[in-house]
């Protein structure tokens, strides 16, 4: 019984430790890249040589009259 103590401590102990240091490392990137690509929403732009310098339209479709269906 000692035997399993001794081999499964070192292993929990080395286990937590990775952890810990696999959360910091991963917090850091994280946060080291959130500062260098932002992210951008709003309207896509065209692009390059695509649009001809045109501003950006929505699609002028009608819907249909469906009061003969009634």
């Amino acid at each position: 019984m000692g035997m399993v103590v001794v081999i499964s401590l070192p292993l929990i102990i080395f286990s937590i430790i990775l952890g810990f240091g696999c959360y910091f490392l991963g917090k850091h990137k994280g946060r080291k890249e959130a500062f260098t690509t932002a992210q951008v929403f709003g309207v896509p732009t065209p692009p390059p040589g695509g649009g001809g310098g045109e501003a950006f339209s929505s699609p002028t479709h009608k819907q249909p009259d469906n009061s003969a269906n009634v």
